[in-house]
């Protein structure tokens, strides 16, 4: 696998989910020559204060096709809708042609305990996926997968019915500028709905020379907690010296449906770690 490329396959509920919790990670996967595929399981038609419906998911899939191009990913955005989507068979079965159709070495994805359904439904869809790729009677139109890939979670700050526990960090500081051009794609989302949806509107430069310097001190702000959070695990990974220094990551917890993510495979899945 050392002289191979990975083929990383990420899961959010939403256009920018993926962006927000695993873009720099992908950003230094594509930059070593390996292959990521963003997916958004449902089409964004409900996350915005005037839009909705048909008009909204275009746009926002537009969106979406913009930050994969800027991060060299691929990005699709599937057609459950935003705010309706349930761990159903036939989306079991979509999510199973799809992990099988790509061959992922590792798939990322929300955990089971998040405040959003979307978000909660996705990872039941992933999680109920994992074993059933493997087996051959289970959606007999796309071939089984002979392994299972390994499943890792994204990040979040949930406590029950237990807190994130980490076992990979990735220091993102070295491509934090291809990050916030990617997020800078989903302006209906980092422009609108969310200073609508969390009251900081009035924040928004009105010039949009200015909103991707404003965007990247939002972001910094977001997820500086969690490199304090794990300094710890940070330091074991990149030393004292640069370990202590590091400001901004992304982390990821292994899920005990995949293949296992073990001390062993860590340094192959995520060959960027020193």
């Amino acid at each position: 696998m050392a002289d191979q490329s990975l083929r990383i396959l990420v899961f959010g509920a939403h256009p920018d989910d993926c962006d927000i919790k695993a873009g720099g990670t992908a950003a230094l996967y594509q930059q070593a020559g390996h292959v990521v595929k963003f997916v958004s399981v449902t089409n964004g038609e409900s996350g915005h204060q005037r839009l909705s419906g048909p008009e909204l998911a275009e746009i926002r899939r537009a969106e979406a096709t913009a930050a994969g191009e800027s991060l060299g990913v691929e990005y699709d955005v599937l057609g459950n809708r935003d705010g309706y989507l349930q761990p159903t068979i036939e989306a079991r079965f979509e999510i199973i042609r799809l992990i099988r159709t790509f061959e992922p070495d590792l798939i990322l994805t929300h955990r089971p305990n998040d405040y959003h359904p979307d978000h909660r439904y996705t990872s039941q869809l992933v999680c109920d996926a994992a074993y059933m790729v493997t087996v051959p009677p289970i959606v007999p139109d796309v071939p089984a997968l002979r392994k299972n890939p390994v499943i890792a979670y994204l990040s979040d700050h949930f406590t029950r019915p237990y807190p994130f526990s980490p076992t990979v960090v990735v220091d993102v500081e070295p491509v934090w500028d291809r990050l916030v051009d990617a997020l800078d794609c989903h302006r209906s989302q980092f422009y609108d709905w969310l200073p609508y949806n969390h009251f900081y509107e009035d924040e928004v430069p009105s010039e949009a020379s200015e909103r991707k310097a404003w965007l990247s001190g939002k972001m910094q702000a977001r997820i500086a907690p969690l490199a304090d959070r794990y300094r710890d695990l940070i330091i074991q990974t990149y030393g004292e010296k640069r370990g202590k220094e590091i400001q901004f990551i992304e982390a990821y917890e292994p899920c005990e449906y995949g293949s296992p993510l073990t001390d062993e495979n860590i340094k192959m899945l995520f060959p960027f770690l020193p």
